[in-house]
């Protein structure tokens, strides 16, 4: 059986909110005590599950002392989700789909930021190439504060032709370059829509930018050339938001 950790104080909530059945047991760093892991700790006694309480510096040496905030979930390993789920789910959905595609985002932490905000937009699923790409780490699912235990990541084979068969079910594509004429406020995505951000550094390759039906991007007052993808990816989908709730 695969094993994952999932750790931080808003990633177990959501973890035993969502998939309790998941969840194996919980690991506490000794002398945390307040309310926001009193909640956990309900949780956890409600669904039966053990809890361990151990020393700070053991979950500091597990995690490599990122910011785990006292407290771990040992759980079962999360759904694997396929191109082939996904296209069915688009053509099941009652409400006009609204995706993110990460072209190459290499980042743990970036693939959390930009997790959270695309589930804090609404978005129905993140897209990212198998390749090249941050897999959903027990550091991406700390970042992304809860969103990665609800929101469906896909990494899939060949992102040009997911992209097209997007394309093929309605759904209108907008990557984001530099380059672009069009800014991302005068975009239109009020309908079906795929918003694409590409690799920190590299933005979209080639062919992922020839799969696009729009350009846009965000402009910039400052000196600085361009933001973080996370960043930027918040923006844009605010922006959808914005537009798809008016």
């Amino acid at each position: 059986m695969s094993v994952e950790w999932v750790y931080g104080i808003h990633a177990v909530q959501a973890v035993l909110a969502s998939t309790p059945d998941r969840v194996m047991g919980i690991r506490v760093a000794k002398g945390r005590e307040d309310r926001r892991l009193q909640k956990i700790l309900s949780m956890a006694e409600r669904e039966g599950l053990s809890v361990e309480r151990v020393d700070r510096k053991k979950l500091d040496k597990q995690f490599k002392e990122e910011n785990h905030q006292g407290v771990a979930a040992e759980c079962k390993a999360g759904e694997t989700y396929t191109e082939q789920w996904f296209l069915s789910m688009l053509d099941n959905l009652d409400e006009a789909p609204f995706i993110l595609v990460l072209d190459g985002v290499t980042d743990p932490h970036n693939l959390g930021a930009c997790m959270r905000s695309a589930e804090a937009a609404g978005a129905h699923a993140v897209i990212a190439p198998r390749d090249r790409s941050a897999a959903l780490t027990s550091t991406a699912r700390k970042v992304a504060c809860g969103a990665a235990e609800v929101l469906p990541y896909i990494q899939v084979t060949n992102l040009s032709r997911t992209l097209k068969e997007m394309g093929e079910r309605g759904i209108w594509i907008t990557g984001t370059a530099g380059e672009a004429d069009q800014l991302a406020y005068e975009a239109d995505f009020k309908g079906p829509c795929a918003v694409v951000m590409g690799a920190e550094g590299d933005g979209m390759r080639r062919l992922t930018k020839e799969a696009c039906d729009f350009l846009v991007k965000l402009p910039m007052a400052g000196t600085v050339s361009s933001l973080n993808v996370s960043v930027a990816t918040g923006i844009v989908l605010f922006e959808a938001v914005r537009q798809r709730q008016s």
